[in-house]
């Protein structure tokens, strides 16, 4: 099987965001999220207190706001187009999708492009509560050997070296980066 990780990888951009942005273009008072937005970055990015999921935890308070199933929709129906072409050329049945954004975005766009397996970070789509940690680093391998206990990857596919770890147990991994996929270069 070969595993893929999602955003800047098989989507162009980064979908969470994406649906963000999408999301307050629609309902006006996630605006009022804001400060409490910037005070989560701060907290995070700035002064590197707590852990990322518990800065997203407060970004998807926005999802309060949202028409959630309609939203996600509707974002699809937009957004399908930065389905990258490269992937949609060697797209499998058997395809992984290994990602920290959460299920419930993923879901429609992943059975619509009938890829076999979605792991992604579990997240209330209406309170924006985690439910486990953010499906991000190590936490991408435990969940890949929680579902598919003697699974082995053929080929994985990421943007980012903080996928190295499903790297590492991969027979071949790429570097992606636009279209360009490249080998991936162990550090």
């Amino acid at each position: 099987m070969n595993v893929y990780d999602f955003d800047k990888t098989i989507y162009s951009g980064d979908s969470t965001a994406d649906f963000y942005l999408f999301s307050l273009k629609r309902h006006k008072k996630i605006i009022t999220l804001a400060p409490s937005l910037l005070g989560a970055v701060m907290k995070y990015y700035v002064l590197k207190k707590g852990t990322k999921t518990d800065f997203k935890q407060v970004m998807y308070r926005f999802l309060r706001y949202c028409d959630i199933d309609r939203d996600v929709a509707d974002f699809w129906e937009i957004n399908q187009s930065k389905i990258k072409k490269y992937y949609l050329k060697q797209k499998r049945d058997d395809d992984v999708i290994i990602s920290a954004s959460p299920e419930f975005l993923l879901e429609p766009i992943i059975k619509k492009l009938n890829i076999g397996t979605l792991m992604a970070s579990r997240v209330d789509k209406h309170t924006g509560i985690y439910n486990g940690i953010n499906c991000h680093g190590k936490e991408k391998v435990r969940r890949f050997y929680e579902v598919f206990p003697d699974g082995k990857i053929e080929e994985f596919y990421s943007d980012s070296y903080s996928d190295s770890p499903l790297a590492e147990i991969a027979d071949k991994a790429f570097m992606v980066d636009g279209e360009n996929v490249t080998t991936w270069i162990f550090k």
